[in-house]
């Protein structure tokens, strides 16, 4: 009879739990968001791609940062791997929390126009780079500061300063995202002395 008793425990236990799981896994829908911005940092040159002009740069919270430098930027030769720079560059990030689908994961980088051109919220002249689809993973939450850092399929990194305190408290490391991103055109990147 203890054994029976057990077993019934055991089966409410379960049941329970899976209740509660399921009923996260609804709550864990969350809507789109969109930004637009400006970001202007500090930071360390953590690596240097001479080819593609790709700079990764780690902010001053630890957040890191790959830009390519685009014709704007004067010296790009005279950077190096541990230089601190100040930086800047537009970011249009929209942010998909759902799964994504088989011919994403086929398919996790995906260019949906070349380039954008400036618009009225923008300063005139100012270019991002391609704007892409791509399949991201969460690499790092920095709850105090408010940032989420996420790696893309090569291997690339940006961090996403957020406003939303709740939304931030759902994520965790290792979630896959879809974004839609412009690629960091970098419009000033300029050592620090």
């Amino acid at each position: 009879m203890k054994i029976l008793t057990n077993h019934c425990i055991y089966l409410i236990l379960f049941l329970l739990t899976t209740q509660v799981s399921l009923a996260q896994i609804t709550d864990k829908v969350l809507p789109d968001k969109e930004k637009r911005e400006l970001v202007e940092k500090k930071g360390k040159i953590t690596e240097i791609n001479k080819d593609t002009r790709e700079v990764t740069i780690m902010g001053s919270t630890g957040e890191l940062h790959t830009v390519t430098a685009g014709e704007e930027v004067k010296r790009f030769n005279d950077i190096e791997v541990g230089d601190d720079v100040t930086f800047s560059f537009y970011k249009y990030i929209k942010a998909e929390f759902r799964d994504p689908t088989e011919e994403e994961l086929k398919n996790p980088l995906v260019v949906v126009t070349e380039k954008d051109k400036a618009d009225l919220e923008r300063k005139p002249g100012a270019v991002l780079g391609a704007i892409v689809q791509a399949v991201v993973t969460i690499q790092v939450i920095n709850l105090p500061f408010m940032y989420v850092n996420i790696e893309g399929p090569n291997g690339n990194f940006t961090s996403i300063q957020m406003e939303d305190k709740e939304l931030i408290k759902k994520l965790h490391v290792g979630q896959v995202v879809v974004l839609t991103y412009a690629e960091a055109m970098a419009l000033s990147l300029e050592k620090v002395d």
